[in-house]
């Protein structure tokens, strides 16, 4: 039986989302100079307002902490991240943003998340429960009902 034309329909609205999240990232990372990893790993530091691990930013920015510590030495070198043994344990690093990465930070554009959920506060609750139920309906038939969210999200979402 050949797909019918809503099926279709349906797809290629996937991938107009999908499209559209992907040119967002990439005009995010070129607004700010930065690579998304670069990006989201900035945003991370700001959010933790202190002390982060290596593997505490790969875990929020879901990297792995040998790519986190390549990305953070790229932006230790411009300035923006500065390294920090442990007081009582010389073994853990803690990392910092500068001055100059914190203005990086607070000047960061706003994410494409950020207005979408705007936009969707603006709508009545009946259309965000709808809107919820059958994206939900898509996540099961992509099976991605095990992959993880953006780390952008906050993590008490639930997957209805």
């Amino acid at each position: 039986m050949a797909p019918n034309h809503d099926s279709y329909a349906i797809l290629h609205a996937i991938r107009r989302i999908l499209r559209s999240v992907a040119e967002q990232s990439r005009r995010l990372s070129k607004e700010a100079g930065l690579t998304v990893p670069q990006l989201l790993c900035i945003k991370a530091l700001g959010e933790f307002e202190g002390h982060a691990t290596v593997v505490q930013v790969g875990e929020a920015v879901q990297m792995s902490p040998s790519t986190v510590s390549r990305v953070l030495d790229r932006l230790e070198d411009r300035g923006w991240v500065r390294r920090e043994r442990g007081v009582d344990d010389r073994r853990k690093v803690f990392l910092h943003l500068t001055d100059a990465g914190d203005e990086v930070f607070r000047s960061l554009p706003s994410p494409l998340q950020d207005t979408f959920v705007e936009r969707l506060e603006a709508l009545s609750d009946d259309e965000r429960v709808h809107i919820h139920q059958v994206l939900e309906q898509v996540v099961d038939l992509l099976d991605a009902r095990d992959v993880d969210p953006s780390p952008l999200l906050p993590v008490d979402v639930g997957s209805g």
